[in-house]
């Protein structure tokens, strides 16, 4: 009669290795959770970021131009040029300062997140904006906000 030892040793190394694949699947989908769950935090930020902006520009009134100038003022760290805001935040949702490339050295945190409000083409008295947010791989959200010019005086 043979022994039955390299049987069972056979059997406990397939147990052994749908064992092994069952655990990387599970670590595979944990991975992928916390990756999704990452983007729906930054995505998140990025809505609160976007109403913000959209909502003090909206409040500042005038012309697409001036309002965005004024926001600019209000906003921190906010830039304006060229008929557009910029804000350029790191990976932590702080904005940087204006002047962040002349500053930046070994070990300074990056940019990581763009908000622009972009002025709009007005028309029938509205004036209009794009906000939106992006970072290096896709827009993340954005807005178009709109209010009304004041009426000119004859």
């Amino acid at each position: 009669m043979r022994s039955k030892a390299p049987l069972l040793l056979m059997e406990q190394m397939v147990m052994l290795l749908v064992f092994a694949l069952a655990a990387a699947l599970c670590v595979q989908a944990f991975v992928k959770s916390d990756a999704i769950s990452a983007r729906g935090e930054a995505r998140d930020q990025a809505v609160v970021l976007v109403q913000t902006a959209a909502e003090t520009i909206r409040a500042a009134g005038g012309s697409a131009a001036q309002a965005l100038a004024t926001a600019a003022q209000q906003l921190p760290e906010a830039e304006y040029t060229d008929d557009t805001l910029r804000i350029i935040y790191d990976e932590d949702w702080q904005a940087l300062p204006t002047d962040w490339p002349e500053r930046n050295f070994p070990g300074w945190i990056a940019e990581a997140y763009f908000l622009e409000a972009q002025a709009m083409p007005e028309e029938a008295g509205l004036s209009h904006a794009k906000v939106s947010i992006r970072d290096d791989s896709e827009e993340l959200f954005s807005v178009e906000v709109a209010w009304q010019m004041p009426l000119a005086e004859d």
